[in-house]
C-alpha cells in the first residue's frame, strides 16, 4: 500500500519545550505505522519560551523537515519590558500585578498583531508552500494553533488549491480562551479576530479540538469539528520502579509539574496546605510541596510568605524525561485550569502523563469540566472548584493516611484510550 503524505505546519517543534510541541511530534512519530508519511514545516529561527533538548530523540530519523525564516516582534517587546516574555506562552500579569508597561504591551499585542505576533510568517509561508505543493504530492495539510496565525497559512493555501484537504488543529481555542478578554481589544479588533476564526471554521475540511467541550463549541460556530485529545506516550511513561519506589516513601509529596500562571492559581489549595502544616505536626514532618517547571514569581512569593515555606522543593524548569520521572516520584499530582465557565473544555496535556503514572490527581477548575469527566472515567482522582476547602482538606488527609500505611491507591482504569498510538490510529481513520 502506497504511503500518503501529510504536511504538518507547526510553530512548535523540538527543541521547543512544553506540551504544545508534543502533540504533532507524537503524531509524526506514529503516523507511518498507519500509512501516512508526515512532512514538517516549521520556522528556522523561532522565539520559543521554553527549550527541551530531550524531545529531539522523538523525531523520526527519516522525517522530512522544511524550514523558512520568521520575523516576530517578541525580541523587541522583551527589550522594552522583561515581563513581555510571558506573552510567548500566552501568559499575563493580571489585576494589581499589571504595570503600565504590561498594560500597553497587552493592548499592542491584541490590537496590532491579529491573530498574534507570528502573523508576519503568513505571507512568505503561503508563497513558499504554494511552490512546494506544486512540486510535491501532498494529500492533507494540517495547521496547528496557537499561534492561530498558522491557520491563516491554511486559509491562504486553500484559496490557491480549493481541492486541497485542510485540517485546522486547535490545541487551544481562539476567541474562547480565557486570556482573550484580557487583551484590551477595541471593537474593531475583536470583530476582526472573530471573523478570521469563523472563516477558518467554515473553510477547513475538519477542525480538530483537544477536548469534548471545545469540539461542541466549534460545531456551534460552524466547524466540522472532531475531538482528539492529547495523550501519553507509552515509551515516555516507563520509569524504573526502583527509582520511583525508593524516593516515594521518604515524604508525602504533592507535585505540580509544568507552567503555572496567575490566572490558574489554586489559592484555596495553598490555604488548605498552610492550615494542615500548622494544625497537624505529623503531617508537617512528612509533607513536601514540589514544583517542577515555570511557576509565576508572584505565586511563589505568596507561598513562601506562608507556613509552607520550609516544605517547598522547587526544581525549576526540567527536561520532559526528568519531568516524567518526577511525576512517578510523587504521591499526589496537581493540575489546575482557569476558573471561568468558558474554560470547561480545556484539558491540560499533562493530565495524560499523570494518568500514565497511576498516581492520584487533584484538579482545580470550573464545574462540569472535561477534566472531571476523565478523572471519573479512569478513577484517577477528584476535580474541585476554586471555592472548595473542606472537601479538599478531607481528600488530602485521606490520601496522606493511605500513604502512611504504604498503600496509596493507584487503581486507574481504561487509560489505554489516551495512549499516543491509539490517538494516532484515530487520526489516521479521520485522514482516510
Amino acid at each position: 500500500m502506497e504511503q500518503k503524505k501529510i504536511l504538518i505546519i507547526t510553530y512548535y517543534w523540538p527543541p521547543a519545550g512544553g506540551p504544545g510541541v508534543q502533540r504533532w511530534l507524537k503524531f509524526a512519530k506514529y503516523l507511518p505505522e498507519f500509512g501516512w508519511n508526515p512532512v514538517i514545516y516549521t520556522p528556522e529561527n523561532p522565539s520559543y519560551p521554553l527549550l527541551d533538548e530531550s524531545l529531539l530523540k522523538d523525531i523520526p530519523q527519516n522525517l522530512e523537515i522544511i524550514k523558512t525564516k520568521i520575523w516576530e516582534p517578541y525580541q523587541l517587546a522583551e527589550k522594552l519590558n522583561k515581563s513581555n516574555k510571558k506573552f510567548k506562552a500566552g501568559q499575563f500579569d493580571v489585576g494589581k500585578n499589571q504595570s503600565w508597561k504590561s498594560k500597553l504591551s497587552i493592548w499592542v499585542r491584541g490590537n496590532f498583531f491579529i491573530p498574534d505576533a507570528r502573523v508576519f510568517w503568513v505571507k512568505p509561508s503561503v508563497k513558499f508552500l504554494e511552490q512546494y505543493l506544486k512540486e510535491n504530492k501532498i494529500d492533507v495539510v494540517v495547521t496547528s494553533g496557537p499561534p492561530h496565525s498558522l491557520h491563516m497559512i491554511g486559509l491562504g493555501l486553500k484559496k490557491k488549491f480549493p481541492t486541497l484537504k485542510w485540517i485546522a488543529d486547535f490545541r487551544d481555542p481562539w476567541t474562547e480562551i480565557s486570556y482573550y478578554k484580557h487583551l484590551k481589544l477595541t471593537k474593531g479588533s475583536d470583530r476582526k479576530h472573530r471573523q478570521l476564526e469563523s472563516t477558518v471554521f467554515k473553510t477547513a475540511d475538519i477542525t480538530l479540538a483537544t477536548s469534548y467541550t471545545d469540539a461542541e463549541n466549534f460545531r456551534k460556530s460552524g466547524a466540522n469539528a472532531v475531538c482528539i485529545t492529547n495523550g501519553f506516550d507509552e515509551s515516555d511513561a516507563s520509569v524504573p520502579t526502583d527509582v520511583a519506589d525508593e524516593k516515594k516513601q521518604k515524604t508525602f509529596t504533592l507535585s505540580y509539574i509544568g507552567v503555572l500562571e496567575q490566572l490558574r492559581n489554586p489559592e484555596n489549595l495553598w490555604k488548605v496546605l498552610d492550615e494542615l502544616v500548622k494544625e497537624n505536626q505529623e503531617f508537617a514532618d512528612n509533607f513536601t510541596l514540589k514544583f517542577a517547571g515555570r511557576i509565576d514569581d508572584k505565586i511563589l512569593q505568596s507561598i513562601e510568605n506562608s507556613n509552607l515555606k520550609s516544605h517547598i522543593l522547587n526544581l525549576g524548569y526540567i527536561s520532559h524525561d526528568r519531568a516524567v520521572e518526577e511525576m512517578a516520584n510523587s504521591n499526589l499530582l496537581l493540575i489546575t485550569n482557569f476558573p471561568n465557565e468558558s474554560s470547561r473544555g480545556i484539558i491540560p496535556g499533562k493530565i495524560f502523563e499523570y494518568l500514565a503514572t497511576g498516581k492520584q490527581i487533584i484538579s482545580f477548575g470550573p464545574d462540569a469540566a472535561d477534566v472531571s469527566k476523565i478523572l471519573t472515567k479512569t478513577g484517577a482522582g477528584i476535580h474541585f472548584g476554586y471555592e472548595d476547602s473542606k472537601t479538599v482538606k478531607d481528600f488530602i488527609l485521606e490520601k496522606y493516611e493511605f500513604w502512611k500505611k504504604g498503600n496509596l491507591l493507584e487503581n486507574t482504569q481504561d487509560i489505554e484510550q489516551f495512549s499516543r498510538k491509539n490517538l494516532t490510529k484515530k487520526l489516521a481513520e479521520i485522514l482516510s
